[in-house]
């Protein structure tokens, strides 16, 4: 999770790497104009635009990426803490290219529209956590669910989408643990789920996550990062306790040398040889859920 430990663990990253903050700071710049994600073998042609989904809230922004014929299973993608910027866009489109209809949501569209963090800062940057907090507390277990009934609702009225197919959805750090809440909300709906370093998945609360396992009809990718498991190691045994308790399939695993938050190309802390391995095991899960 997005703490003051995590702050401390990618200090120390960077420090055993020999990278000052403004030599990170140079290179994630660069990194933000330009992110070099490994091609898509067979890539499909895809289009893109920015798009306004209507909540119960109010209008949602998000950036909407298909192939550019057929019909296809959708996902929905959850930013991390900093929100949604390039590199989740990036993403999207990359899973566009492998045959997907995905959109890349803004969840902190109750309090700004677009990106909250300007370009190539990051939840490391001086200024940045206080910058982020009063977005990141405008959500809750509600909203999540309320927000993901509208994506589904407006993804569901695509002609880019096939309805015969359930949809995917992908979090990654505060909003792992909404993969987990949709999946139950709308168990006829979603099929798959992927957590990326995600927070909270399994706690002492009445609302746990993993306590919502029993509702569910998807099968779940979890890819929890080493120092995450190493300040709640029993979160992983809670999780595959619950999923096997109620026959629900799922992947756990604890990713090694992996740091909260190595999976979006952006990040100070990004493992492209583990980060590549969790997003091939995406692909084999939507490709065995969602078909």
């Amino acid at each position: 999770m997005c703490d003051e430990q995590t702050a401390k663990d990618v200090e120390e990253y960077l420090r055993r790497n020999a990278l000052t903050r403004r030599e990170f700071g140079k290179r994630g710049a660069g990194v933000a104009l330009a992110l070099m994600l490994p091609p898509v073998a067979n890539a499909l042609d895809v289009v893109e635009q920015d798009v306004m989904v209507k909540t119960p809230d109010g209008m949602a922004d998000c950036y909407f990426v298909h192939p550019a014929s057929g019909r296809h299973a959708a996902v929905i993608v959850w930013p991390d803490i900093v929100g949604i910027r390039q590199a989740f866009r990036d993403m999207g489109r990359r899973l566009a290219e492998s045959g997907y209809s995905v959109l890349v949501v803004n969840p902190y569209y109750r309090t700004v529209k677009g990106a909250a963090v300007p370009e190539g800062k990051g939840f490391r940057d001086p200024g940045i956590r206080d910058l982020l907090m009063p977005h990141a507390r405008s959500l809750s277990p509600e909203t999540c669910v309320t927000d993901g009934r509208a994506f589904v609702e407006y993804l569901d009225q695509q002609e880019s989408v096939d309805t015969n197919r359930k949809i995917g959805t992908t979090g990654y750090c505060m909003t792992g643990s909404y993969t987990l809440r949709l999946a139950a909300a709308m168990p006829d709906r979603i099929g798959a789920g992927g957590s990326f370093h995600g927070g909270g998945l399994a706690t002492d609360k009445e609302d746990s996550p993993h306590l919502l396992v029993s509702k569910m009809k998807a099968g779940f990718l979890i890819a929890i990062a080493a120092n995450d498991d190493e300040r709640d190691p029993n979160a992983k045994v809670l999780l595959r306790e619950a999923f096997d308790a109620n026959d629900v399939s799922a992947e756990i695993e604890v990713y090694e040398d992996t740091l909260h938050g190595w999976c979006p190309p952006d990040s100070a802390v990004y493992n492209e040889a583990q980060a590549e391995r969790a997003w091939s095991r995406l692909l084999d899960l939507f490709e065995r859920e969602l078909s």
